[in-house]
């Protein structure tokens, strides 16, 4: 396919770089597959260039490879793994963070749309003819950084409004909506990365959403691919694992901030998530940090 050829080659010329004047689009490269490691999810829209992954979700697995576009709509917790990637072909996947705003805007101008019933906050689908020529025409601009300032926001809204008419448009809509179901579950989500370290009831994140106890859990899930008290923890984890490499604490000092009353446990979870010991893995993480040009 032509426009993916196109991408490619200019992708290739800026992965790993963040021009100040875009500064939500990124291009990613890997030359070899990874093993599977944990992540949480702003959301956003990626397109594989090249190469394939692999997203675990809750329990579900999302496979997909070159041409495909993955919508990402609240802050999930996920597994991640790349895997097709060599030196030859390396794994090229270009990232556009969402902005709810630009959604909003575009929607006003396409007339009311019907909510969807509830339904998980992420979505894989091809990309469309039309949709891959936006795709490069907004890339391209990091040839011409002169031009990014004027064609930059209409690329970018001519880009949601691709995705906004395509297979996941439904799930995409839900992003703007203050008052969609997305939104109230995005709300307790975002209340419990504040509060990850207390100790939280379904009830009081339900409240927080304004959901019956049963509704909420149920949304809450079908949104994440977790319960909420698994996203919780995922998050209290996630959060350990950063103060591990970047505050080089002790583990057991770090399970105890981050709200677990027992080493024993923290270690056992945190081995769980990431596949090893607290302060091994931090040591490994650190090892590849000072590593990194």
């Amino acid at each position: 396919m032509i426009e993916l050829a196109e991408l490619r080659a200019t992708a290739f010329r800026h992965a790993g770089s963040i021009h100040p004047a875009l500064p939500r689009l990124r291009v990613y490269r890997l030359d070899q597959p990874t093993e599977p490691a944990a992540l949480v999810y702003d959301p956003v829209v990626c397109l594989v260039l090249q190469g394939a992954k692999r997203t675990f979700i809750g329990n579900q697995v999302l496979e997909y490879g070159a041409g495909a576009c993955i919508i990402v709509a609240a802050e999930l917790t996920a597994m991640g793994q790349i895997s097709e990637a060599s030196p030859a072909e390396p794994y090229l996947a270009v990232n556009l963070n969402l902005d709810p705003a630009v959604i909003s805007s575009l929607l006003l101008d396409m007339g009311g749309m019907a909510e969807p019933t509830a339904a998980p906050g992420f979505g894989v689908s091809q990309a469309s003819p039309a949709l891959l020529d936006t795709w490069r025409r907004l890339v391209d601009l990091l040839d011409r950084p002169e031009e990014i300032r004027v064609m930059g926001p209409n690329l970018e809204h001519e880009l949601m409004f691709r995705l906004l008419t395509g297979p996941q448009g439904a799930l995409l809509r839900q992003i703007a909506g203050s008052d969609s179901r997305l939104s109230h579950i995005r709300r307790s989500m975002a209340w419990v990365r504040q509060h990850f370290a207390e100790h939280l009831s379904v009830e009081a994140m339900a409240t927080v959403a304004g959901m019956s106890v049963s509704v909420f859990h149920r949304r809450f899930k079908a949104v994440t691919g977790l319960s909420p008290l698994q996203y919780q923890k995922h998050i209290r984890l996630h959060e350990a694992r950063r103060r591990l490499v970047i505050e080089h604490a002790e583990a057991g000092t770090v399970g105890y901030a981050v709200g677990y009353e027992s080493a024993s446990q923290f270690s056992r979870e945190y081995k769980r998530l990431f596949g090893a010991p607290p302060r091994r893995d931090a040591d490994a993480l650190q090892t590849i940090v000072d590593a990194s040009p």
